[in-house]
């Protein structure tokens, strides 16, 4: 049962507390002082060592506002094994980040967001990440995994105020949930998305913890944590395959900039402070979108059969020779005969290698046909000779003539502006009127200034993949997944073709043209089709009343998903009130008051089409509010959020605005449906919602 805490246990928490701050302190001074003069050969080597000094100092700050340790573990049993930090992948670490060698009979360790040690070297914080640590997450009355005790603290402004006890192994104490997890979940929400290192359930932590060698897939349900989940399981990567991952790199992609904003302090506060994060359209940014394709456009631009027509354009332009191609050296002359370039150039069509690389290794493998006649010749070449032939004016014009440059956005450029060439490259794979969609209306005039839409960016993506291998990263963690098209899972699996992936998404949430209709189909476009697939049910954000009333629509959006239930019962957390049509202002500005009126973030959810009316609204009544990525203040606590842009994000309060307005702000009933899904799930602690037209038919006429 949980503990009520007493003075004197409580105050040598609180000293550990402030000698492991002091240990930090004393970690962090000794990096600072370190003099690096004499220990560098070169100014290149001193710049290596000089930023990685100044990343180990960021690694090691002291954040007042977040705990240093939020959990105590108290073993029965000593073990010989090494604590803590080991490396998964055999890279081994100093004693001082292990936290030692073995385990005493009855030692207490200490979880937290990184390992501390004191001046000895003795672990004072043990980070979260540790095997050690697994316990704390995975430990449970039917399988303690040798935790006597399992110790949580609450802290308030930072400061330590109390603690709560599970005895794992004492029959006599019955389970009982805990208030302190509970109130960690619950914790008002201003600002940025926190860790949830302190409340990473059994579940969550198996995902966390997957090896890296394979692409995991979490559908999870909105509150499930899947967006903490994936940003967490980036940290413990980084921590159990630093060397690995620093040579390969790691990247967080989400759906939006402004979801990017929101999650962006996660890992710095994890101690991770070198993670690449980016939209799918900053990925591709190798042409500037200026123009918007119609959705049936964006749909057939982002349909897995464009790779192919993609294909067929970058090697429309080889041809055959027909005439030899004779090198002259010195006095002599040597002639290739048209069949052996045809043989040289088909063998290079038949290869499965990249355009550019072919285009290499062309001049070289006629080089090397004229060697063979100059070795019959009675000459003995070598290998300068051969490059030097492959220099040869006369052979860079065979290979000019046969196997022409593409650039790929001037590629894109002809394909899309050109009717007579798309017909060409796809034909017999997009239908005559498919053609016609995908085709600007006006034809491009040049890559500067054509009128590029988004999709097409993701074209000239695959297009110069297809000239030059895109670099692969070592892991990629990918949010919102089910709005991805084909085309797209195609330009994300790109940049972790020798890597592995993280994807997450909910199938039930996706509100683009081409949503993902299934994960098995993702995974394939995304070259993952081995991935192993989890689903996350169990939700701590959303109330059970709100993500209940949500769930009603789910058999219209999306009748193969399990609905989501929650851990957290709150009485009173759901709103629904009908109001006059000229009335819908004024009573939106009057729910937004009374959300304001308690403690936490207030996201006012609404369609697009409604929010510069609701900006004016609140402007009016003197509602200082924000918008979405904003950082919220004390002075601040409001957003004003379109729908299109509220997935991913979380606020205590919501107050929806209209869902039949949010429903028909989309192309279609079902994708309106799933946009309203998301407004729905939004909120933390409460929600109003807040109509004057009739609701849709599949939120009424249950309990």
């Amino acid at each position: 049962m949980p503990a009520t805490p007493t003075t004197e246990p409580l105050q040598r928490e609180r000293d550990h507390l402030a000698a492991s701050r002091a240990a930090l302190r004393a970690m962090r001074e000794d990096v600072e002082s370190l003099d690096i003069r004499d220990v560098t050969g070169t100014w290149v080597t001193a710049l290596v060592l000089h930023n990685q000094i100044e990343a180990r100092i960021a690694a090691l700050a002291d954040l007042s506002h977040t705990p240093l340790f939020f959990g105590r573990l108290d073993y029965l049993h000593a073990i010989g094994e090494e604590l803590s930090e080991g490396s998964t992948n055999g890279a081994a670490r100093s004693a001082s980040d292990k936290g030692g060698g073995g385990r005493r009979a009855g030692e207490s360790f200490y979880i937290g967001r990184r390992h501390v040690h004191d001046a000895d070297g003795d672990p004072m914080v043990i980070d979260w990440r540790a095997p050690v640590s697994q316990p704390f997450y995975r430990a449970s009355r039917t399988e303690p995994m040798d935790v006597e005790r399992r110790r949580r603290f609450g802290y308030t402004g930072g400061e330590l105020t109390a603690y709560e006890d599970e005895h794992l192994c004492d029959p006599a104490e019955h389970s009982t949930a805990s208030a302190l997890l509970a109130a960690e979940i619950e914790k008002p929400r201003v600002g940025p998305m926190r860790d949830i290192v302190a409340t990473i359930q059994p579940e969550q932590d198996e995902i966390v913890r997957a090896d890296i060698s394979g692409t995991l897939c979490v559908q999870g349900a909105p509150g499930t944590g899947k967006t903490a989940v994936g940003l967490h399981r980036v940290a413990f990567l980084l921590y159990a395959h630093r060397e690995r991952l620093a040579r390969t790199g790691t990247l967080v992609i989400g759906p939006n900039n402004a979801f990017l904003s929101y999650i962006e302090q996660v890992l710095p506060a994890l101690g991770e402070l070198d993670v690449a994060q980016a939209t799918v359209q900053q990925l591709v940014g190798h042409v500037e979108v200026r123009g918007e394709d119609a959705p049936e456009a964006a749909r057939l631009k982002g349909d897995a059969r464009m790779a192919e027509v993609l294909r067929r354009a970058v090697r429309s332009g080889i041809a055959l020779p027909t005439e030899p191609c004779v090198v002259v050296r010195g006095s002599r002359r040597w002639r290739v005969p048209a069949y052996e370039l045809v043989e040289i150039i088909e063998e290079l069509k038949g290869r499965d290698i990249r355009y550019g690389a072919a285009a290499e290794a062309l001049p070289q493998r006629i080089a090397h046909a004229v060697l063979l006649k100059m070795e019959q010749g009675g000459e003995a070449p070598d290998d300068r000779v051969q490059d030097a032939v492959a220099r040869n004016a006369a052979v860079k014009a065979t290979v000019k003539a046969c196997w022409p440059a593409v650039d790929p956005a001037k590629l894109v450029l002809r394909l899309l502006s050109e009717p007579e060439f798309l017909a060409a490259c796809a034909d017999g794979v997009l239908s005559a009127e498919e053609q016609a969609a995908v085709l600007w209306p006006k034809p491009g005039r040049s890559v500067k200034t054509a009128r590029w839409t988004a999709a097409d960016a993701v074209l000239v993506d695959e297009a110069t993949d297809l000239v030059r291998r895109t670099a692969s990263l070592g892991h990629v963690v990918l949010d919102e997944a089910q709005d991805l098209s084909p085309m797209q899972y195609r330009a994300v699996g790109r940049r972790c073709t020798t890597g592995s992936a993280t994807v997450l998404g909910d199938l039930a949430q996706g509100t683009t043209p081409w949503a993902t209709a299934s994960w098995p189909e993702a995974l394939h476009h995304l070259g993952k089709p081995a991935a192993h697939i989890e689903e996350l049910t169990k939700g701590f954000r959303v109330p059970e009343e709100v993500i209940a009333y949500a769930s009603r629509l789910l058999p219209s959006i999306a009748p193969g998903l399990n609905p989501a239930s929650s851990v957290r019962e709150a009485p009173g957390s759901l709103t629904i009130r009908q109001v006059a049509g000229e009335e819908r202002a004024e009573a939106v500005v009057e729910a937004c008051r009374r959300a304001l009126e308690r403690e936490g973030s207030t996201g006012l959810i609404a369609a697009d089409a409604r929010v510069p009316l609701l900006a004016q609204a609140l402007t009016e009544a003197g509602l200082a509010h924000l918008a979405p990525g904003t950082e919220t203040s004390a002075e601040a606590r409001l957003t004003l959020v379109p729908a299109s842009l509220a997935k991913g994000l979380e606020y205590d309060y919501v107050v929806l605005d209209e869902p039949a307005a949010v429903v028909a702000g989309e192309p279609d009933e079902r994708t309106g449906l799933r946009r309203l899904y998301v407004a729905l799930t939004r909120a933390v602690s409460g929600l109003e919602v807040l109509h004057a037209e009739p609701l849709p038919e599949q939120l009424n006429g249950q309990d």
